[in-house]
């Protein structure tokens, strides 16, 4: 196959998709974005840990869904448009259902009157054998495939395949390895893959989105979505279409890089990429280039994502105005709790200090003292709660409001990883002829093992300091990983770095943050990228539907430590 744009023999890869919800006009913009600048394949991201639990009520409510719909409204603006370029699609859409999803499309192309050939990926659904693995009963259980399905699909001549609970980059893995046929042991080739497709799996965060530094953006109001150029050697290229909103630089895709990762190794089901033999360079205008990185064989398990019915969750939210704001607190706290005959397993409070002293707009005058209670039975997180609390109304502290009016509990979910022998894990890729073929597991594995953390570079000379916020050196980008968060903090110049190295250790962090001051922090070093990950253990409680703090995700988390005032040289201020 030779590419469509003839790039020096890359193959071009673009994401239009970096989770369930995402602009819908990305794929038309991705296709039709690059009139001289044609794609190969379209590939489109939609699950994320929350993004199952969302499929598995959707499916428990209409069996014949559980996958994401916005992706059949997109293929019915696209398809046509996608099958005259030759551009092939690659999604992991198919969520809960991808037999479900690829039948819509057939359907949907049918319609059309248009001939594309539809292909699926499935056997990451092991819920009906979840307590045979010692997964438990869980509401939906889903192994992590790799790309080798997808390659199958794609080598039997699919349009487009959509699969399951494939990891993020399996997507482009796929699409990449079909193309340039590579083998089952090449891991440096696969592994530059891997790290291309975490780069744009996430679409505009690879593009000025979510950036530390969106100041320095030109033109963050339409960001494009990225793109990548793999050659066949597995370096990449990561780059736009031309003339499209945000920007690609080393710092932008460095950000990304640090997204939601752990340490030095990231492991696929297909390779080990080793993050910290990464190395980026400009290769021009919104253009950077990724090469150097060394896969190592796969570990030998899978990593499965478990999603559970918790319970009942309910909140309620006071307004506290003015002056006392803490004694206010403590007066409504105590009155509830006694006003509760029935004790919910679980009662949370949260005082967030938003009030400023002497302020000119009551809402600036106010603070936010926010009760959240959690229970098995949805009575007693319901109408008995959040009336108990509105019945304080009249005698309670002066200025009493609050933010929303009573309401019953709702259903939460809790998030945990499981991890079972690949196998034990069918891997099925179905063509668009429903011939089934068996996709075998990595013969050729590696436990997974940390990696040592490489020496420090050598500090700075002593000198003045300046107390100012941290992120007026150094970047952070942060999300979740279940129950636990990842901060990955870069510097941008040589000097910073040495700084950056020397001094924020776990120690540190936990200060700077002391929502992590009693949990497990581990601290990883990135020379390449000059970084330091850290991954706060249980800080997200049992995973993102939990609920466990007020940014569930952890997205904000980089930037409250980037605010964090620390003593910095002023030689680097």
């Amino acid at each position: 196959m030779t590419s469509a744009s003839g790039r020096s023999g890359a193959v071009r890869i673009a994401n239009c998709s970096g989770f369930y919800g995402d602009r819908l006009s990305a794929m038309r913009e991705m296709l039709t974005g690059g009139s001289n600048d044609p794609v190969d394949y379209l590939t489109g991201d939609y699950l994320a840990e929350l993004t199952m639990l969302i499929l598995g009520r959707d499916r428990m409510k209409h069996p014949d869904r559980g996958y994401a719909k916005t992706f059949l409204t997109q293929l019915e603006d696209c398809l046509g448009e996608a099958h005259d370029r030759g551009v092939r699609i690659v999604a992991n859409a198919g969520g809960l259902n991808p037999a479900g999803l690829a039948a819509a499309i057939r359907a949907l192309a049918e319609r059309l009157g248009i001939g594309a050939r539809i292909a699926h990926v499935e056997g990451d659904d092991l819920a009906p054998r979840a307590a045979e693995l010692g997964l438990g009963t869980p509401l939906t259980a889903n192994a992590y495939l790799g790309a080798w399905g997808i390659v199958d699909c794609l080598g039997d001549g699919a349009d487009v395949v959509v699969t399951g609970r494939v990891t993020d980059a399996s997507v482009i893995v796929g699409a990449a390895a079909a193309h340039f046929g590579w083998g089952r042991t090449d891991y440096d080739q696969l592994a530059g893959a891997v790290v291309a497709g975490h780069v744009i799996e996430c679409g505009v965060q690879a593009t000025g989105g979510n950036y530390a530094f969106f100041t320095e953006v030109p033109d963050l109001s339409y960001p494009g979505f990225p793109l990548a150029e793999v050659y066949a050697d597995g370096s990449s290229v990561i780059t736009k279409h031309p003339g499209t909103g945000g920007l690609v630089s080393v710092d932008t895709v460095t950000a990304q890089l640090l997204y939601e990762i752990t340490g030095a190794r990231y492991a696929n089901p297909d390779v080990t990429a080793r993050i910290d033999t990464v190395e980026l360079s400009s290769d021009g205008p919104d253009r950077v280039r990724v090469s150097g990185v060394i896969g190592e064989p796969p570990p030998p398990t899978l990593k499965v994502s478990l999603n559970s019915i918790g319970g009942f969750r309910n909140a309620m939210t006071f307004v506290l105005t003015g002056l006392d704001i803490e004694a206010k607190a403590e007066l409504v706290r105590r009155q509830l709790e006694s006003a509760l005959t029935v004790k919910p397993a679980e009662l949370e409070w949260t005082l967030a200090r938003t009030d400023h002293v002497d302020a000119d707009t009551e809402e600036a005058a106010s603070a936010l003292l926010r009760c959240v209670v959690r229970d098995p039975d949805a009575a007693n997180v319901g109408r008995h709660f959040s009336s108990a609390a509105v019945e304080l109304a009249l005698a309670s502290y002066p200025g009493f409001h609050v933010t929303a009016p009573p309401g019953d509990g709702q259903v939460y979910g809790v998030f945990t990883a499981g991890y079972v022998d690949a196998a034990t894990v069918p891997h099925i890729a179905v063509h668009a002829d429903g011939t089934r073929v068996d996709i075998g597991c990595a013969t050729d594995t590696l436990e997974l093992a940390a990696a040592d953390n490489p020496p420090l570079p050598e500090p700075l000379s002593e000198g003045p300091t300046r107390r100012a916020p941290l992120g007026r050196i150094a970047g952070a980008r942060s999300g979740d990983k279940g129950g636990s968060a990842n901060i990955g903090v870069w510097a941008r110049t040589e000097d910073q770095w040495r700084w950056l190295a020397n001094t924020l250790t776990v120690e540190l962090v936990k200060e700077l943050l002391p929502e992590a001051a009693e949990l497990a922090v581990a601290r990883h070093v990135l020379p390449n990228l000059r970084a330091v990950n850290f991954v706060i253990d249980g800080i997200l409680g049992q995973g993102v539907a939990y609920q466990a703090r007020f940014d569930p995700q952890a997205k904000g988390l980089g930037e409250w430590l980037r605010s964090r005032h620390v003593d910095i040289p002023e030689s680097l201020l």
